[in-house]
């Protein structure tokens, strides 16, 4: 599972990870000038997740490997902290038997409440690297018309939490795919959602990274 730190550096974040009054942890910390810090054992549950839930699933924090990014939210992330990343993830998705539809966003398990990694982080170029999905181009392009329950059941099998309604998984679905994407529904989420329940429907004893 993919965040952003929010914070105004890598040391910051790292005090923050590393204090346990604050009760939140991760796995591994990619600072943005390429340094990795392993933080807690990915065979050890860490508290980066929070509520929420993927392929039907609670208690993420038990099934997944969290990887904190350092990163405000709002600038472009940094090439040397992709290229960590990239080695990163293809690394833990081998010891895991991770395919690329179980890398998630903090905000694909919680859209109600998270935003992160944000809409400025680049899942295309993980996804080239099979190190992610994206849907495909054909089928975005043809569309079909919108229908807020027909969407809701095709996010559901790719793995969103359905129960916080046609908002938030609209949003999770922009953040990652559509990231310039504003107003209701439209053909193109509805494509982009009917290709990923096709090709990537989630497998609900799988467990995200």
């Amino acid at each position: 599972m993919l965040h952003y730190t929010a914070m105004r550096s890598a040391a910051a974040a790292l005090d923050r990870l590393c204090d346990p009054a604050f009760e939140v942890s991760s796995h591994w910390l990619v600072g943005r000038d390429g340094r990795l810090w392993s933080l807690v054992d990915e065979e050890r549950r860490a508290w980066h997740a929070g509520a929420g839930q993927w392929g039907g699933r609670g208690d993420v924090n038990s099934r997944s490997v969290g990887i904190e990014i350092d990163n405000d939210g709002q600038a472009p992330f940094s090439a040397p902290a992709m290229a960590t990343l990239e080695r990163l993830l293809g690394q833990v998705m081998r010891r895991h038997g991770i395919p690329p539809e179980g890398v998630i966003a903090h905000s694909d398990l919680a859209p109600l409440r998270k935003s992160d990694p944000g809409p400025r982080f680049d899942w295309r170029r993980l996804a080239r690297l099979g190190l992610a999905v994206w849907p495909d181009t054909a089928v975005q392009e043809a569309g079909t018309a919108p229908d807020a329950a027909r969407f809701l059941a095709l996010a559901a099998r790719f793995g969103w939490p359905v129960e916080a309604g046609l908002g938030p998984v609209l949003t999770a679905l922009r953040l990652r795919f559509r990231p310039r994407a504003s107003g209701p529904l439209a053909a193109a989420d509805m494509a982009i959602a009917a290709d990923l329940a096709r090709r990537f429907p989630v497998d609900r004893g799988s467990a995200p990274a």
